[in-house]
């Protein structure tokens, strides 16, 4: 009887410890759909000593932290190998949409660790290894929404920065939702999240194309860089 793949510890070349460990650790995550995982388990999946992760990692908040970052480098290839493959702004930032859709619903455990409150510290702020990965993922939103994906462009510049920010909070909120209520199988099937995502696109990009609201001032969206 074959043993599972994800079950057998994988070996890593010197020098690549860390991202080792953070990759047995996302596996842990997808295959348990839990963030609840021990130390020494991980490090068995990873094929290393059980102090092995202490040498990268001060603690387990740091190491799912810098999972939360992988987990935003996932979906910023998705995002960017959909988008990529359209000719036109509006197709690309549907596009997007679907693949942030579909990483939710494929890898709730992540999903939820990368926008949940679980890493948010007590001062309301997060890693900022994690902060670094997401800013990426909103950057290719903004370029979208500025090259018009709207229906007209909108130049990044320091008077148009509020708008497009008021736009991706609507572009988030909306997709956010609509990940959350099928992860939760408040609506579905799950097998029609593509066409329930073009259902919500639709109607928000047509909402924006009237009037893109914006961003209150001294309000925030995405990641803050410090």
């Amino acid at each position: 009887m074959k043993k599972n793949q994800s079950s057998i510890p994988r070996p890593y070349h010197h020098g690549d410890l860390r991202r080792a460990i953070v990759a047995a650790a996302v596996d842990l995550v997808r295959e348990t759909q839990s963030v609840e995982f021990s130390i020494r388990e991980l490090a068995r999946r990873a094929g290393v000593s059980h102090n092995a992760p202490y040498k990268h990692f001060a603690d387990k908040r740091e190491l799912l932290a810098a999972v939360s970052a992988a987990g935003f480098e996932m979906l910023e290839a998705r995002m960017t190998a959909a988008s990529s493959a359209r000719s036109t702004p509006r197709a690309k930032i549907s596009a997007m949409a679907r693949d942030y859709v579909r990483l939710g619903i494929e890898n709730p455990a992540l999903y939820r660790l990368m926008f949940g409150g679980y890493l948010t510290g007590p001062d309301e702020d997060r890693p900022a290894v994690e902060r670094a990965a997401a800013f990426n993922t909103k950057t290719l939103l903004a370029d979208a929404i500025s090259n018009g994906a709207l229906g007209q462009a909108i130049p990044r510049t320091a008077r148009n920065e509020r708008k497009i920010d008021g736009a991706i909070l609507v572009y988030w909120s909306l997709l956010h939702g609509l990940t959350l209520l099928l992860i939760d199988r408040l609506i579905g099937p799950t097998e029609k999240a593509d066409e329930l995502s073009e259902t919500v696109l639709e109607g928000m990009v047509d909402g924006l194309a009237a009037r893109v609201p914006l961003l209150p001032a001294d309000a925030w969206v995405g990641p803050r860089m410090a």
